[in-house]
């Protein structure tokens, strides 16, 4: 696993930075349409922060359709093309 160093900015949340981050990660190509992307554990062991932070991340990330869940198996990377319905 790949340990990201971030300068926290103090004007921003740290959940706001790290959905960032996986946010261009999925621009980037690192996660693929239907791939799964990192789980709270492994947010809170790359970035370095509280469980609850994850947890926020990833409630965000859906919220804004970036990813959805699959109970019992995790987030994946939602498909930007499909409409919300």
């Amino acid at each position: 696993m790949i340990h990201v160093v971030i300068e926290w900015r103090a004007n921003q949340p740290r959940w706001v930075q790290i959905a960032a981050v996986i946010k261009q990660r999925i621009d980037g190509g690192v996660y693929a349409i239907d791939e799964q992307v990192p789980s709270e554990h492994q947010i809170v062991q790359e970035f370095g922060v509280a469980r609850g932070t994850a947890r926020k991340v990833l409630v965000r990330l859906r919220e804004e359709g970036v990813v959805y869940a699959v109970r019992g198996l995790g987030n994946f990377v939602a498909n930007p093309t499909m409409d919300d319905q």
